[in-house]
């Protein structure tokens, strides 16, 4: 019984704690934001204590979160739902059931989840397709890609690149009555690092180029070459997604090996030789002036890491390193970015360096928004910012797809 008392003190305590933790002044609904931020840093500091006294894995604490928003495949009035595969992968589709005389505009839908959690089949995924589906008349293929760290990176992109790859074929899309000249690809934070990605393989591939006529990436992450980007700093206690605890499971999509999550935090994971890379990242040449505000770029430390990693200088990891070239053949893109998120800088950079290759690039950016709103749509935590982001994100679909 005291121990049970001791525990449950303790939990309040640390509740208590959290949630008087300081966030932004101007972020909307100010309380149910703080509220949603306190579970999280709870979350992550008892995943920690768990892990620690060998319990459970950092990460399962979080997996075994997401689990619990899971949903089934239920058809409604108007859109038809469907778990089934694509090339042997789990996918979630949403067909419209209303007659069409032209053929249907097609999203690829990625999830978010730091390559470690997560499923196109939660709660708040399922209610932004079947919206989506629905408002655009659209056929929507969301994504069950494999997880780290069972399945560490390339595992993600290789399932998105063949369901993509699986969908575009031309006896698949007359199933679906698909438009192939109306398709997007669609990603929020790490799912948008996949979307950005499989969308650049696909462009620079000769059967595939023109098959992908948007990507829309919703708070991307583009990079870890540089973790001291200027939000990186400015929010590295959150709100919503915290600098440690997105680190420390983003690392998992490479290896389990915690050096790699101590290098990545103090910025001196790069590898002997990389300096060149620096360049495409380098914020200081790309940020607006709003943004720099007073801090001065420094570059990441070479060669600190014991552990060599050539996968982080790989562009399939982060689309942010993609040269020029293969770039400038990248189709119309959606990129919407929130002022008081960690990932901010990363669209930030990308944005500057699509459009001076000649890429048409929409830029909506949230003033008061805050990472992962668009998960925050269902419940009592629905936030009125993830209905502004999904209406503004399907609003430029009606425009342009």
């Amino acid at each position: 019984m005291g121990y049970k008392t001791l525990c449950f003190g303790f939990s309040c305590i640390l509740f208590a704690y959290c949630l008087y933790s300081p966030i932004p002044e101007n972020i909307e609904e100010r309380w149910k934001v703080r509220y949603v931020d306190t579970i999280i840093k709870v979350a992550s500091r008892m995943a920690t204590l768990f892990e620690n006294i060998g319990l459970m894995k950092y990460e399962t604490i979080f997996s075994t979160m997401a689990t619990f928003y899971i949903t089934q495949a239920v058809s409604d009035e108007n859109i038809t739902v469907i778990d089934t595969d694509f090339s042997g992968i789990p996918v979630r589709l949403y067909l419209p059931k209303r007659k069409s005389e032209r053929k249907r505009p097609a999203v690829i839908f990625i999830h978010g989840g730091i390559f470690v959690f997560g499923s196109c089949k939660t709660t708040d995924h399922d209610s932004l397709n079947r919206h989506t589906s629905n408002k655009l008349g659209a056929v929507v293929v969301g994504i069950d890609y494999r997880l780290a760290p069972k399945h560490p990176f390339p595992a993600a992109l290789e399932d998105c690149v063949h369901v993509t790859k699986f969908f575009l074929q031309e006896n698949i899309l007359s199933n679906y009555r698909v438009d192939p000249s109306r398709i997007c690809i669609m990603g929020d934070s790490s799912g948008g690092t996949l979307a950005a990605t499989v969308t650049q393989l696909l462009r620079n591939d000769p059967e595939f180029k023109n098959r992908i006529k948007a990507q829309a990436l919703i708070y991307p992450g583009l990079q870890l070459i540089d973790t001291f980007l200027p939000s990186h700093r400015e929010y590295e206690h959150g709100p919503i997604l915290h600098r440690e605890m997105m680190l420390k499971v983003a690392s998992l999509y490479v290896t389990r090996d915690s050096s790699l999550t101590q290098a990545l935090l103090r910025n001196e994971h790069m590898p002997e030789g990389s300096r060149h890379i620096f360049k495409f990242v380098n914020w200081s040449d790309f940020l607006p002036e709003k943004y720099k505000k007073n801090h001065v770029y420094t570059e990441p430390v070479l060669g600190k890491l014991n552990a060599s990693y050539p996968v982080l200088v790989d562009s399939r990891l982060f689309p942010l390193l993609a040269n020029d070239s293969q770039l400038q053949n990248l189709p119309l893109t959606y990129i919407l970015t929130c002022e008081h998120d960690l990932l901010r800088d990363d669209s930030f950079i990308y944005i500057v360096r699509l459009r001076n290759v000649g890429v048409q690039v929409i830029h909506e950016h949230m003033e008061k928004g805050v990472h992962g709103a668009l998960s925050f749509t269902t419940g009592t935590v629905a936030l009125q910012l993830g209905f502004k982001i999904r209406d503004r994100y399907i609003h430029w679909l009606e425009e342009n797809l």
